[in-house]
């Protein structure tokens, strides 16, 4: 599966060689420069390249939803900052808070705030939360010759608890008026590792299951034991793709990369909405941002959301060992949330809200040693 995404993102660096190399000359043009992003200190703009060249390594590690993501931008930053090399693994949003805590890695991919059971792990340290992308979590299914499905969240709560068994049960039934649905048996595909993927898609259970989900939300979930797990978005996608009658969560852009089919979801305002870079930016402006740029696009209001938008964050601690770190931070992350935001339509994810991405450049100069 690594494969394959480094494929994806490496035809996306193609297609936007010609932007990485006027990056460092229109550095300052799309969005303002964020605070903290002076030559003085050695920091990038929010196109990252600046005025000062940087050096070193920067490791990272988490979620696989912003895996693609990751890889093209860190393929389009070496246009513009030749001497900074980044790398990045996935491993899920469990892990990369694992490592930042522990110190493997300079930055967290999360496609959650760090959960109250963790909170002890990084004790003593201010934690900084940088969003860098949005995008729907699909209801991605293997059932041939039905390619007009549609979902709520009852439904959905059954199907993951074990409840509703084949697909041709009356609740599917009832909502797919004149669609031909088999009796072929409902196979699970969820996540093995701990996940923000997860976290975000048993948060919308809990919205809009009702009392059909009863087993909460988290990172990690018990689901019932005939449920086939897969690592990483990739692997639930290659689960669903390859078992018929099959049904997974899986990110938008790895559902699309994988070619699966996938459900339209009844939202908030009783509509039902295909997952789509415009349906999850749609989620995304009617979220509330908190004081620490944490926020939820789940469940979100307006006739046009997708129900089941995430969003992941870059975390990072305020406080870095040096200077030459702290501006290594500044010049990637600021290069994430500026014009590392145009990569992401071609990658199947929908950039920021202009609000949040503000919020986000703001906090740069947060970053120290």
């Amino acid at each position: 599966m690594r494969l394959r995404y480094r494929k994806q993102a490496a035809t996306a660096g193609v297609a936007v060689v010609a932007l990485t190399l006027a990056l460092g000359a229109c550095s300052s043009s799309g969005t303002s420069a964020p605070s903290g992003g002076s030559a003085g200190t050695g920091t990038a703009t929010s196109g990252g390249g600046g005025s000062a060249s940087l050096s070193g390594t920067l490791n990272g590690s988490g979620s696989t939803f912003q895996l693609t993501f990751q890889q093209a931008a860190i393929q389009a930053f070496k246009s513009v900052q030749s001497g900074l090399t980044v790398n990045y693994g996935g491993g899920g949003s469990g892990k990369g808070r694992t490592d930042l805590a522990s110190g493997t890695v300079n930055f967290a991919g999360s496609d959650s705030p760090i959960p109250d059971k963790e909170k002890a792990n990084f004790s003593g340290k201010t934690v900084l939360y940088f969003p860098v992308v949005i995008g729907p979590i699909t209801l991605s299914y293997n059932l041939s010759g039905v390619s007009n499905l549609k979902l709520d969240g009852p439904v959905i709560a059954g199907i993951f608890s074990g409840k509703i068994t084949t697909w041709n049960d009356p609740a599917i039934k009832a909502i797919n008026s004149g669609v031909s649905l088999p009796s072929t048996p409902i196979k699970l595909a969820v996540r093995s590792d701990s996940s923000g993927t997860t976290a975000n898609f048993s948060s919308f259970l809990v919205a809009a299951g009702g009392s059909a989900w009863t087993l909460g939300t988290s990172s990690t979930i018990n689901w019932p034991k005939t449920a086939q797990a897969g690592n990483g978005n990739g692997g639930v996608a290659q689960i669903v793709k390859s078992t018929p009658g099959a049904i997974g969560y899986v990110d938008y852009a790895d559902a699309k990369a994988s070619g699966l089919t996938f459900a339209s979801v009844k939202n908030k305002d009783g509509n039902y909405i295909a997952p789509s870079t415009a349906s999850a930016t749609a989620a995304a402006q009617n979220a509330t941002v908190k004081p620490d740029l944490t926020f939820t696009c789940i469940w979100a209001p307006g006739a046009q959301s997708y129900p089941i938008t995430y969003q992941s964050w870059d975390l990072v601690f305020q406080s870095q060992s040096s200077t030459s770190t702290a501006a290594n931070l500044k010049g990637y992350i600021g290069y994430l949330i500026g014009d590392g935001q145009k990569l992401l339509p071609s990658l199947n994810y929908a950039p920021l809200p202009s609000n949040i991405q503000q919020q986000a450049q703001a906090q740069l100069s947060k970053i120290g040693s």
